[in-house]
């Protein structure tokens, strides 16, 4: 058999797995993940429908299968169930406490399909894969948060939160989510707020209660990334100069609090921000590492970071 025929087999069977996990697969989305075209795609739907798999849906439209057909389980290759236990593992550390009993009973239903040499191989590695993580996560306040978010952006419909903000203030907010993400060891759900007329995120850990409404959203939204890049509000330009032998420590938390250009000089590392947070966020960030750092701009940020030294040596004299 050459190797056509191998990579068409793997195909099919692909797109077999991909109408068992889907309700609707369309053409053109099949076509860009298996790098083919679009005709080949529809050739192999009919191979399937050849081989007596009862495919709804034509060219043009989205495939789907028969209500009701079964088909036997999904066989998994080696490589995907030690990554099955890979992600376990993940699952364990870094998931929402309101998705990880959840996670569990799915894992469970997998094992429950995998050969028996599959199972000896999980229990032979399982024990040699761990993740730390060096922060315990932030105990909810309401049981199945997250399900309850993710159900309220699937069915389209707003929700009601009682919110303890940083200040410890309990506000109640009508929202209408657009969808949830993890960062530097918080969850937060991003959402248009009704009483702000704009999109806030909100820190999972601080929603106090929560009510799923009948009221459809208000307008349509589109993916989490485009509310997380282009961001909401009023931002300043700050300017730093920043020793170099510092900044492999902020690889990853300059671009988080807003970095737009970086130039390296004869003095240090030039850093432009474009930031929301100039009141509080920023300036407690600049002070981990301002040994190291000069403020070029604003003046503003220059007080606050002065008033913060103050009130940090006052408390510790």
């Amino acid at each position: 058999m050459n190797d056509h025929y191998l990579k068409k087999i793997d195909r099919v069977t692909a797109i077999l797995t991909q109408l068992q996990s889907k309700s609707t697969v369309r053409a053109q989305d099949l076509a860009e993940k298996f790098d083919v075209s679009i005709r080949t795609i529809y050739r192999d739907v009919k191979t399937l429908e050849n081989a007596g798999i009862p495919i709804i849906g034509e060219a043009g439209n989205g495939y789907s299968l028969m209500d009701g057909y079964k088909l036997p389980p999904v066989m998994f290759t080696k490589e995907e169930v030690l990554s099955f236990i890979t992600a376990e593992k993940l699952m364990q550390k870094f998931s929402h406490q309101s998705l990880g009993s959840h996670y569990q009973t799915a894992m469970e239903k997998v094992r429950s399909v995998l050969r028996y040499s599959d199972k000896n191989l999980i229990q032979n590695i399982e024990k040699q894969i761990d993740v730390y993580s060096h922060h315990a996560g932030p105990e909810d306040h309401v049981k199945n948060v997250i399900p309850t978010i993710l159900e309220s952006i699937a069915d389209k419909t707003q929700l009601i939160i009682e919110y303890k903000t940083v200040d410890s203030r309990v506000t109640n907010r009508t929202v209408e989510a657009v969808g949830v993400f993890f960062e530097f060891n918080y969850w937060y759900i991003m959402a248009f707020c009704t009483l702000r007329k704009d999109f806030r995120q909100f820190r999972v850990d601080r929603i106090l209660q929560i009510f799923k409404t009948q009221i459809p959203f208000l307008q349509e939204y589109g993916q989490i990334n485009d509310y997380r890049k282009s961001g909401n509000g009023n931002k300043t330009k700050v300017k730093l100069l920043v020793d170099k032998k510092i900044m492999g420590h902020l690889v990853n938390s300059k671009k988080y609090y807003g970095l737009t250009e970086e130039t390296e000089t004869e003095n240090g590392v030039e850093l432009t921000f474009e930031t929301e947070w100039i009141e509080e966020g920023f300036p407690r960030w600049l002070i981990t590492f301002a040994d190291y750092a000069t403020v070029l701009e604003p003046d503003s940020l220059r007080l606050k970071i002065n008033d913060l030294i103050v009130r940090i040596s006052g408390r510790h004299q």
